[in-house]
Order: C-alpha cells, then sequence, then structure tokens
C-alpha cells in the first residue's frame, strides 16, 4: 500500500514536516530509528531520579516563535511554554552582570552609558520583528516581502559582532551581544556574527527565551500527539539504513544530514548532487554537562538567578577568543559555556529547593577532551561555591551526543558548519534548497533556516513537496 510520504526522522523537523503533510489531507508514515520521538528534543532523569534534564535543545526562543506551530493546538497536548523572569543574562568579573528582560526599557536601563545606544538598536528590532520574521526562518532566495526592512536587517547583520559594538562605551552592552553572536559556532570576529547576536536580541524582546515544562520532550511528545491525532503515523524502533528500508511512497522527506541522505538515496541521487551532499562540513562539536545541585547557583550577581539562560565569558574580547581558539583547533581554558538553569520557573524539573543545571562549551568537531574541569571553572569563577552545590553531574562528550542523535556530527548541534556561505546557503546555493530530486526532499537544521528547535526546515521540506509531486 503506498503512502503519499514517508519522512525519515522523528524530531521536531520530522514531525512539523509530517503535520504539514496530513494537514494538507496527505496521508504520511514518519520513521524513526530510536524507541522515542524527539531526536535532540528529548529529556530524561540523566543524574539523579527526580532531575530532568534535555539531552539535546535546552532553551527555544525561535520554538516559540515559528511560525509553524504558530495556529498548532499543542497545549491540547500537553506543551506549556515557560516564560523565566528574565530571558538571559551575562556575568562579568567583580559581581556585575548583564541582564536581558523582555523589557526593553529595563534591560537598556543595566547597560550604564549604553542605555541609549541599546534602547535604540532593540526597538529597531521590535518594530520590524513581524516584518523580518518571515525571512529570516525562510529560504533566502526569494523575493522578499519587505525588502527596505530586510535590507536594514542585513546591513547590521552582515558586520563581524566585534566590529558591530566597537562604539560602545562600557563593557556591559558589548558583552551582553556577544553571548548571542557566539551562537553562530564561529570566532566573533567573522563577517555576519552579528546577524545572531540581533536575531537573538530580536527574539528577547518579542517572543522571548522560551522552554517548555517538563522539559524538552514535553514539546516533541505535544507534536507527535497532535500529528496521531490528524491521522498521521509514526513507526518507532525503525532505522533507515537503505533505500529498501522506505515504505512505498510517492514523496520521501530527509530530516537527516545531507551525507545521511546521500548514502540512503545512493544512485537515485544525480552523481553530482551526491558527491556534494556527501561533502557536506560540520562545524565545531559541543561537550555538555549535566548538573544536579542541591540549591540554586550562588551567582556573584544576584539578579542571574531570574535568568532562564546564563552566557559565561566574561568580555566579549574573552568570549571572541575562546571561540577563536575552537576555530583554530583547540580547547580554550576559559571556554564561552551557554548554560539553563530551568528549574528556577519550573518546578517540575527538580526536587523541591533543587535544581537541574544544563552547560556546555564549543570544542573542536569530534573532541575527546574532557572538558568537565574547565566548564565548571568557568561557573564558579561567577558563581564562588557553584562546586559544592553539585549532587551528581553527567557528561556527554561530541561523540555521545553523535550516538544520541546522529544528525549531531562530530557534536555539531547546528547541523552543519555556519562558515562563509554556508551561513547563508544551506545545503546549496539554491532558490529551492530543500528539494532534492523531484520526489526527495530535505527538511533537516543543514536546509534554511538552519539550527535551532522550530520545525521551520521540515516545514519549508513538506511545502516543496505539496507544490511538487504531492501536488
Amino acid at each position: 500500500m503506498t503512502t503519499d510520504a514517508v519522512v525519515i526522522g522523528a524530531g521536531p523537523n520530522g514531525l512539523t514536516a509530517a503535520i504539514t503533510l496530513a494537514r494538507a489531507g496527505r496521508s504520511v508514515v514518519v520513521l524513526e530509528q530510536a524507541d522515542e520521538v524527539g531526536g535532540a528534543c528529548r529529556s530524561a532523569e540523566s543524574t539523579l531520579p527526580g532531575f530532568i534534564h534535555d539531552l539535546g535543545a535546552a532553551v527555544m526562543p525561535l520554538g516559540y516563535a515559528s511560525p509553524a506551530w504558530a495556529d498548532l493546538p499543542l497545549a491540547d497536548h500537553g506543551l506549556t511554554w515557560i516564560a523565566p523572569a528574565a530571558e538571559f543574562g551575562q556575568p562579568l568579573d567583580g559581581g556585575r552582570a548583564a541582564l536581558a528582560y523582555r523589557d526593553v526599557d529595563r534591560t537598556a536601563a543595566g547597560l550604564g552609558k549604553d542605555a541609549d545606544r541599546y534602547r535604540e538598536l532593540a526597538a529597531g528590532l521590535v518594530r520590524d520583528w513581524d516584518r523580518l520574521r518571515a525571512s529570516i526562518l525562510g529560504p533566502l532566495i526569494r523575493l522578499p516581502r519587505h525588502p527596505i526592512t530586510l535590507a536594514r536587517f542585513g546591513l547590521k547583520g552582515v558586520q563581524p559582532a566585534t566590529r558591530f559594538v566597537a562604539p560602545a562605551a562600557g563593557e556591559l552592552y558589548p558583552a551582553l551581544f556577544a553571548g548571542c553572536a557566539a551562537h553562530a559556532v564561529l570566532p566573533l570576529e567573522r563577517l555576519l556574527t552579528s546577524s545572531f547576536g540581533l536575531l537573538f536580541l530580536a527574539l528577547t524582546h518579542t517572543a522571548g527565551w522560551r522552554y517548555p515544562r517538563s522539559g524538552a520532550a514535553s514539546l516533541s511528545r505535544a507534536l507527535a500527539s497532535y500529528l496521531e491525532s490528524i491521522g498521521g503515523e509514526i513507526r518507532l524502533a525503525q532505522p533507515v539504513r537503505d533505500w529498501a528500508d522506505l515504505p512505498e511512497h510517492r514523496a520521501a522527506v530527509f530530516t537527516t544530514g545531507p551525507p545521511a541522505l546521500a548514502t540512503i538515496a545512493g544512485d537515485r541521487l544525480p552523481g553530482k548532487t551526491r558527491r556534494r551532499l556527501l561533502r557536506w562540513p560540520y562545524g565545531p562539536g559541543a561537550f555538555k554537562v549535566d548538573f544536579a545541585l542541591d540549591g540554586p547557583i550562588p551567582w556573584a550577581a544576584p539578579t542571574l538567578a531570574e535568568a532562564g539562560t546564563v552566557h559565561i565569558g566574561g568580555t566579549i574580547e574573552e568570549v571572541a577568543e575562546a571561540e577563536r581558539q575552537v576555530a583554530d583547533g583547540s580547547h580554550p581554558d576559559r571556554p564561552f559555556v551557554l548554560l539553563a538553569q530551568p528549574s528556577i520557573a519550573d518546578p517540575t524539573r527538580a526536587p523541591s529547593g533543587q535544581h537541574a543545571v544544563w552547560a556546555y562549551c564549543h570544542v573542536p568537531p569530534g573532541s575527546d577532551l574532557d572538558m568537565t574541569d574547565r566548564i565548571e571553572g568557568q561557573i564558579e569563577r561567577f558563581a564562588p561555591g557553584f562546586r559544592d552545590r553539585i549532587l551528581a553531574r553527567t557528561i556527554t562528550p561530541p561523540g555521545g551526543l553523535e550516538a544520541m542523535n546522529p544528525n549531531l556530527v562530530g557534536g555539531d548541534v547546528g547541523g552543519g558548519s555556519h562558515a562563509g556561505t554556508r551561513l547563508l546557503f544551506r545545503p546549496t546555493i539554491s532558490a529551492r534548497p530543500h528539494r532534492v530530486t523531484g520526489r526527495i526532499f530535505l527538511g533537516s537544521a543543514s536546509t534554511p533556516p538552519g539550527g535551532g528547535v522550530h520545525g521551520m526546515g521540515g516545514y519549508w521540506a513538506a511545502r516543496a513537496a505539496l507544490a511538487g509531486p504531492l501536488r
């Protein structure tokens, strides 16, 4: 019996692709090699009983803002978004910190001499966000609906992050911007790194940096539950290693990396296309540590206790140096650390009075160096006494991330390198980046709009299939 579409992978992109197809009246089967849905969007009691840690993604500013999920009844399927009191923070030595709140004026007020500069920047991002969102979260090569607004963003975003904030008068504003820009996983002296800083600041003051109650798995389960309620089928423990593993279908939507698609599809792809996909480059990896704590993190800057996310790295110069070392293939003594403390606003994550903390740093691809002491050292630097709070820890090196989800090749959580034009054009320069052949589509983080939990890659791949063989 032939299904209209088969989707390979039941992470957020795969589930979103299947939902998009099912809502259009097409029959769809999702194949997932793991025994649960979610991909890198899963949770588990990985340290101690009662402490719920996210195995991959944790905080999801793009998720709450995603157009693909805006009109889905996910709340009816168990999803609740948590909004922390402060979106994120960036500590500096001496008990100082920059805090980003939903409110622009409140954020600016904490940035000293750069308050007016920040207020002007953020107000413009908020004003333009509704017009920018469709362009930023979709394929780049198409006629923009708001070209002037996009050009205004592009003139800022094309700059290196270090240059963009060079006119600042103090340290707090550049540090706050650096933490956002470092999500590019590139040296901050590279072109286009400002686009990440601008994007995450726009999200800060619009959708906010929210996360699912009871863990990332809540989002995946809600997507899966809704898909099944509208007739979609999910088959777990169904690895796809060869084309023969797929059921009969009219269209195939892959949410894997490009090399995996090329290997499975084999000679069904033109030779040039297959070779190009097999050469897809991956970026730096992540070394992750989950902590079970007997109390809150003892931040030297007490306001950081309000932040769902904390970017730990010090000044913009220090963050830039750490990311430059990773790009050069070395391991920083003082890495840039991304830390989430979801239990400050979500009591379901840990036993009463205790806390679940998630943290990782960037490392060279496939690194096997244990970065636990360096991560803890950076946290301790800004939160003296942190180590005394640790009840248990679980480390996940880059190889462990890839074992958990094969899409995270070498521990790359972004679906591929952002270097050069690959930040803009993924996986190739094409007006139809989600279409591989007339019947094969790609909707993973290796396609626009890239990494993050938002489902848009899967959404656009499904839309391409609906415009092609599933018309």
